[in-house]
């Protein structure tokens, strides 16, 4: 991912792009005079991607997903981001950040993706890249709509160009994620397995099976989602990086681990994190501004910070060599991520302890989340030593990994717990761990699940999954305040969604509001 020239709109240089992309923003040029020509359509189909580094989505979704859920919390000095985010007290229905970029900037991406889907069809080009271009297009547009499902549940469905004239009512959840199995269903069948040179990192059929079943078994159909993760399990396709760490580097995207990442790129010039700005100078955003919100002190805002019961979820079990799991130190940054403690241990080229002293460090205030930073092997991106407003660190939304535990849990809730135990060993060996099959052999399926829930801790923290995860086991309540004291203000029936932006409800007389708002 290099640069990108960009009329009216920064855009995303899709992951490994070696060359230039001119992206042009549909919204900025006339219908009549846009939409003409196979390169239009090339063009705006980039401009769906593009709007992955717009904020609502390239930093407060992850935020969220990841501070809403028992893994963390925030003490941030801004008081309107722990309520909402990690106290489940609402004040405030139109606070920006949380409600109305990550409402307006999903919808913002539906948009550019129904503007697609309404004229590409129209374009004389070849049949086979217009299918996939408008493949590309049902996945995007699931995405977004599967994001939009978990933060708000009852949405909107709106399926063409939008019009200041447009009052969509609301729909339910299921109807929300009926309406993502339908574009993914028709993107696999339309999108490539794979690409080579510039397109690499653009959505592919393993894409679309893979956030299928998501939508699937949010919705606990188990046994719907077992065909399209056996697709991509059999696809030969993927499989796990020798080295876990890989999965989080600036210099290891789109690997063989990669069934699809949010791509970014570093503009040095960059002074914002939209993908538009028009007032600017530069104009050109391509990397994501999320960093500095879990970077330590010193080193980023320090709005989000990890849990530290998690730790212990790691330190259950030794590696076959008698060793730590070496997945711990590449997700928390601590004061024990070196095993031998403060002295050793490196926070972005410094020791913990010159950082932060060695007295009252076991507790909450000492854990950040290290998978999303640019920290690498102890050194900072940044000159500074200061997370960066505009990371070039790929965002890994979707790994064969997280596929192979989503696969086991399917076939165990169908039955099938014997067949669901080489999925979670392959993840377990690549950690150095025993297979399950040989420490923990004949568990039943409620025992298994439970088995499955530590493996989805200990490979997944830190990567925005556990507040789905937590939803689907119905596990979302006050019972989990013993982990994360912002739970005991959760109310059940109202706290797994936001509620929806009041503004839009002003404008707009045929949405409801969420229960409980």
């Amino acid at each position: 991912m290099k640069k990108v020239i960009i009329l009216f709109v920064a855009a995303m240089t899709l992951a490994s792009c070696q060359k230039s992309l001119n992206i042009v923003n549909p919204d900025a040029v006339a219908t009549q005079e846009f939409w003409k020509t196979a390169n239009d359509a090339q063009l705006g189909v980039n401009a769906i991607y593009s709007t992955l580094h717009r904020e609502g989505l390239s930093r407060w979704n992850f935020f969220a997903t990841i501070i809403r859920a028992d893994e963390g919390w925030s003490k941030s000095g801004d008081p309107t981001i722990t309520s909402n985010y990690d106290q489940f007290v609402v004040s405030d229905y139109n606070y920006g950040s949380v409600y109305n970029n990550l409402w307006g900037d999903n919808y913002f991406g539906i948009n550019r993706a129904n503007q697609v889907l309404d004229n590409v069809p129209n374009i004389a080009m070849d049949a086979t890249l217009k299918a996939q271009y408008l493949g590309e297009a049902r996945f995007m547009r699931a995405l977004f709509y599967y994001q939009l499902a978990i933060f708000f549940g009852n949405v909107p469905i709106q399926l063409k160009s939008s019009s200041p004239a447009d009052k969509p009512a609301t729909s339910s959840q299921a109807q929300v994620f009926a309406q993502v199995e339908q574009d993914c269903i028709a993107a696999a069948a339309a999108l490539p397995t794979s690409y080579t040179g510039n397109s690499v990192g653009r959505a592919t059929k393993g894409s679309a099976n893979a956030l299928l079943a998501k939508a699937y078994m949010q919705q606990k159909n188990y046994q719907a989602a077992l065909a399209p993760l056996q697709a991509v399990v059999q696809s030969g396709l993927y499989s796990l990086m020798p080295n876990y760490q890989d999965n989080f580097l600036t210099t290891t995207p789109n690997n063989q681990e990669s069934v699809f990442e949010f791509g970014n790129a570093l503009n040095p010039n960059d002074t914002h994190d939209d993908d538009t700005n028009q007032a600017a100078e530069d104009n050109l955003n391509y990397g994501s501004s999320l960093p500095p919100f879990f970077a330590p002190p010193q080193l980023g805002f320090t709005d989000g910070e990890a849990r530290r019961w998690p730790i212990a979820e790691f330190e259950k079990e030794k590696t076959t060599t008698g060793g730590r799991d070496p997945r711990l130190p590449v997700t928390f940054l601590f004061d024990s991520a070196d095993v031998r403690g403060p002295n050793f241990t490196q926070i972005y080229g410094q020791t913990f302890a010159s950082r932060y002293g060695t007295t009252n460090v076991s507790n909450d205030n000492y854990v950040w989340f290290a998978k999303l930073l640019d920290y690498n092997n102890g050194t900072a991106a940044a000159p500074g030593n200061f997370e960066i407003f505009h990371s070039p660190n790929d965002y890994r939304f979707i790994r064969y990994a997280d596929v192979l535990l989503m696969y086991a849990e399917c076939l165990n809730a169908t039955g099938a717990t014997f067949n669901a135990y080489q999925y979670v060993d392959m993840v377990r060996k690549r950690a150095g761990l025993a297979t399950l099959s040989s420490v923990m052999p004949g568990l039943n399926p409620a025992q298994f699940l439970t088995q499955l829930k530590h493996e989805r801790i200990t490979e997944l923290t830190g990567e925005g999954h556990r507040w789905d995860d937590l939803a689907r086991w119905g596990d979302l309540g006050p019972g989990l305040a013993s982990r994360d004291a912002g739970f005991k203000n959760f109310v059940v029936g109202k706290n797994e969604f936001f509620p929806i932006p009041q503004r839009e409800i002003d404008v707009n007389p045929n949405l409801k509001q969420n229960p409980g708002y």
